[in-house]
C-alpha cells in the first residue's frame, strides 16, 4: 500500500466530490467532467506552479477523481474518458503547458482509473483517444500525434493492469477512431 500524498488525495476527492453533484445536478457527463478538469488543473497549476512530474501527478489525480465521480453515480466512464482528455487540454493550455505528453499521461491515468473502478478499459481507451482528437483540434495540436499520444498512454496504462487489460485496449484501438487512423508506437514499456 503505498502512502499517498494528503494534498495529492485532496485533489482527487476534490473532483470526485465535485463530479457528483454536477452529475446528478444535470445529468450530463463529458461537458461537467471537461469544465471540472480544466477549472481544477488551471486552479491547481496556478497555485502550485506544478511542471513535470507534479504536473503529470496533478493530472493523475485530477482525472482519477473524475473517473471514481462519474462511476460512483452510475455515470458512462468512457464518456468521462472523452471529457477528461479535452479538460486536460484546455486547461494546461490556459497556463502554457499543454503537450501531447499530458494526452499520454491522461490517457494512461484514465485506463488505469477505470479498472479501479471497474469500468470497461478498451471502452475508456477508445474515449481517451476521441477525447484527444477533439481536445487537439481546440487548442491547435497535431490530431494524429494526439490520438497516437492516446493509445500508447491507454496501452502503458494496461500494461500496468495486466496482459488482459492490454489486449483489451489494443482492440480497442485498431481502425479510425474520430475520423484519425491510430497508429500505435512501440515500445509501450
Amino acid at each position: 500500500m503505498s502512502k499517498m500524498d494528503p494534498g495529492r488525495k485532496g485533489i482527487a476527492e476534490s473532483v470526485k466530490d465535485k463530479m457528483v453533484g454536477s452529475i446528478k445536478g444535470t445529468g450530463e457527463i463529458v461537458n461537467a467532467v471537461v469544465d471540472t478538469v480544466s477549472g481544477t488543473l488551471v486552479t491547481t497549476i496556478k497555485d502550485t506552479g506544478a511542471v513535470g512530474t507534479a504536473l503529470t501527478s496533478t493530472i493523475s489525480d485530477v482525472l482519477r477523481g473524475a473517473i471514481m465521480g462519474t462511476a460512483q453515480v452510475g455515470g458512462d466512464v468512457g464518456a468521462a474518458a472523452k471529457g477528461g482528455v479535452v479538460g486536460v487540454l484546455k486547461g494546461t493550455r490556459e497556463v502554457g503547458a499543454e503537450t501531447i505528453d499530458t494526452v499520454s499521461v491522461s490517457a494512461r491515468s484514465l485506463v488505469k482509473s477505470a479498472a479501479e473502478v471497474g469500468g470497461d478499459v478498451g471502452t475508456v481507451a477508445r474515449n481517451a483517444v476521441e477525447g484527444a482528437v477533439t481536445g487537439a483540434k481546440q487548442v491547435g495540436l497535431n490530431v494524429e500525434d494526439a490520438a497516437s499520444a492516446a493509445a500508447s498512454g491507454a496501452i502503458k496504462g494496461a500494461g500496468e493492469i495486466s496482459q488482459q487489460a492490454v489486449q483489451q485496449v489494443r482492440n480497442a484501438m485498431t481502425g479510425v477512431i474520430a475520423g484519425v487512423k491510430v497508429v500505435l508506437k512501440e515500445p509501450f514499456k
